[in-house]
């Protein structure tokens, strides 16, 4: 059976590549929005709500550890969501992600507490963090799909930047909303308080719904589709033909521990008794930085676009781990001036090198038959270890928590096996779209598709 798309009318199509790129960035922001707030409750809540506050060390280290659960289970939602992106369509799956994403939240401020419920109550938690993770899976990778197959071919790395400059901005909202959450006297903020911005995200899922369900299908898939068919199998195509460029992306994908410890761990660290920095100040360091980061990726993508994605990657690996031990040094002296600047520098310009590429360049590799799957399983499973690069940095930084330079190292070296991705990547940025990938697949046998 054949899952062409229906012609679209020429004056539609011209509008296409702004109107992809809209919805990338807004859904990616209010997807992003939900997956962050979680993100800044790990650090500064659930070790109070969910866990045993008599041991606030091993409480810190669980609630940190749930943080990770979600991209454990994103390399198995991208098995999945990759698989029917590349059978039925890039915009079904962004709608999916959308609505499962925004119902997890929402009940996530639903959930009793430990006091409440007892041991239960993490095991809600983790179930319903599961349930985010396998929506971030497909997310990224759709909208990544969506905009790349729409945009003009000299511009792909500016439009795809897009969908990470929604991440970013989904961040700062977070951000901006848990800024005033955190400031509320203690027990109305583990009472009540910190379920708010979960809450929010109801609308969050109506929004995104609404400014996805009108996006048309790119023509790249629906000319696949209407052609040689989709692939039946696509796992099996993207192995055969694709694996040396799935170890590339999966390599790559570790550049997101940068912004795991950034976001995460140097927070809790930041605000621990050990150094002392007020919670609302240190989220302002986030929130700047993810304001910086708004201009920033869409102009080192426009630099991609000219130069190369390989270049703009590099600079932002390399720059990546030497900033992090300048930024985490700042946070050790108290100094907070100090922390603002070199924050900003760190992760609003220096990582937005590499996060505002990626779309493009990991999209690139990949033919458009098995794009969506390549780029899901392959950025997920270098996910799931920058999920967990949090607790490793926990427990890297010793009982108290305090030995920094050891955790700039541990993220250093998750720089490294990007640094190799730039390296031995081909380049791509002046491919005409419908070459994409293909060079991959030369020699390979005919994968089996399904035809009208």
């Amino acid at each position: 059976m054949s899952h062409a798309v229906a012609p679209r009318d020429p004056a539609e199509a011209v509008g296409q590549p702004k109107k992809a790129a809209t919805a990338a960035w807004i859904g990616s922001a209010l997807e992003y929005y939900d997956f962050f707030i979680y993100g800044s409750a790990a650090a500064l809540i659930f070790p109070k709500v969910f866990f045993d506050e008599s041991d606030p060390a091993t409480a810190t280290l669980l609630s940190l550890a749930t943080f990770g659960v979600a991209y454990a289970a994103r390399p198995i939602g991208a098995l999945f969501l990759g698989h029917f992106g590349d059978r039925v369509g890039r915009k079904k799956i962004m709608v999916f992600t959308l609505i499962l994403m925004g119902l997890s939240t929402f009940l996530i401020g639903c959930l009793p507490t430990r006091a409440q419920v007892g041991t239960l109550a993490p095991v809600l938690l983790v179930a319903c963090r599961v349930l985010q993770g396998i929506s971030a899976a497909g997310e990224q990778a759709s909208a990544n799909s969506m905009t790349l197959e729409h945009a003009p071919p000299h511009r792909r790395g500016f439009f795809t930047s897009f969908t990470l400059s929604g991440t970013q901005g989904g961040q700062l909202i977070a951000t901006l909303v848990f800024i005033p959450v955190a400031a509320l006297p203690e027990d109305q903020l583990l009472s009540w308080g910190w379920r708010v911005p979960f809450w929010a995200s109801v609308a969050v899922a109506v929004v995104g719904y609404v400014i996805r369900r009108k996006l048309q299908e790119t023509p790249a898939f629906a000319k696949q589709a209407a052609g040689a068919g989709v692939v039946k199998l696509p796992l099996a195509v993207l192995l055969r033909e694709h694996w040396a460029d799935v170890l590339r992306v999966i390599g790559g994908a570790l550049i997101a521990s940068v912004s795991t410890i950034f976001t995460v761990w140097a927070l809790a660290y930041a605000t621990s008794d050990s150094v002392g920095m007020s919670r609302s100040s240190m989220l302002w360091v986030g929130a700047l930085a993810n304001l910086v980061a708004l201009a920033a990726i869409p102009l080192w993508a426009s630099l991609s676009d000219r130069i190369g994605r390989r270049p703009v990657f590099l600079i932002g690996a390399v720059g990546s781990a030497l900033a992090m031990f300048g930024y985490l040094w700042a946070i050790s002296t108290g100094n907070y001036p100090l922390t603002l600047v070199l924050g900003i520098v760190a992760f609003g310009i220096v990582y937005s090198a590499a996060n505002g590429v990626w779309p493009s360049f990991y999209g690139e590799m990949f033919s458009t038959r098995v794009r969506l799957s390549g780029m899901a399983i392959g950025t997920q499973i270098g996910f799931a270890v920058a999920g967990f690069a949090v607790t490793f940095a926990a427990q890297i930084a010793g009982p108290d928590g305090t030995d920094w330079s050891s955790v700039a190292l541990f993220t250093a070296a998750l720089c490294v096996p990007p640094v190799i991705t730039g390296l031995s990547a081909r380049e791509t940025h002046r491919l005409p779209t419908e070459l994409l990938g293909e060079r991959a697949a030369q020699g390979a046998s005919q994968p089996e598709t399904v035809t009208a």
